[in-house]
């Protein structure tokens, strides 16, 4: 599962990692959550890579009234591709969400703690993605994405059985080809990040409040005095 991510990398080292040709700027984000708008990286009419802003949650576009719709954060990459929610988007509509980090937590229910999931070298990283385009009834649009999920390598299960699939560059025009590679060929794609490219740091248990945004949320807790 991914509930929460981070993109702190300056806009131009996101450009350089996923070179998409449009420019653009935006602050350092520290807590992502779902329904707030996020960048994504999609091929245009042109089949040019472009960032755009869309929001997190993915709404198919069969579904009539979003507000009774629940919220999609997450695919499973196992069963995209024949969900009715996933299953046209995998095919038509990947994309590759920025991040240079994710969170997940342990312990009980009110004590529990959060950790930052990074690549251990540093920079972006790209979670697998799908979008998809809402047209209401009343002319009203909405562009939504969700991550895709995929059971958890070693050293992340010991906090969650899942986690995002995060795609190396070698794969990105793949994953983006959505007419000359198939959805079946894309989940191939789909596989955990192996165990040592990842670090997991514990950071502060003010990640747990969405409404706190700054860089505080992933300052690394001090010892506790016995």
């Amino acid at each position: 599962m991914c509930s929460r991510y981070s993109l702190t990398s300056p806009a131009e080292a996101v450009r350089a990692y996923f070179r998409h040709h449009n420019e653009a700027v935006y602050p350092p984000r520290y807590n992502i959550a779902p329904t707030q708008p996020v960048a994504i990286v999609r091929p245009d009419h042109a089949g040019r890579r472009e960032l755009v802003l869309v929001r997190w949650g993915l709404i198919p576009p069969w579904v009539k009234d979003p507000r009774s719709f629940s919220l999609l954060i997450n695919a499973r990459a196992e069963s995209a591709a024949t969900k009715p929610a996933f299953r046209g988007a995998m095919r038509h509509k990947r994309c590759l969400v920025p991040a240079d980090g994710f969170y997940e937590w342990t312990g009980t229910a009110g004590r529990k703690r959060p950790y930052l999931i990074r690549l251990r070298s540093g920079g972006p990283m790209a979670l697998a993605g799908l979008y998809e385009h809402w047209l209401g009834a009343d002319g009203s649009e909405l562009d939504t994405m969700a991550i895709l999920t995929v059971p958890a390598n070693r050293a992340v299960a010991a906090l969650h059985d899942r986690m995002p699939a995060v795609l190396p560059p070698d794969t990105f025009e793949a994953w983006l080809d959505v007419r000359g590679v198939s959805a079946k060929q894309a989940q191939a794609l789909l596989v955990p990040a192996a165990d040592d490219v990842l670090d997991i740091i514990e950071v502060s248990t003010a990640l747990n409040d969405p409404r706190n945004e700054g860089p505080e949320v992933q300052q690394i807790p001090q010892p506790r005095l016995l």
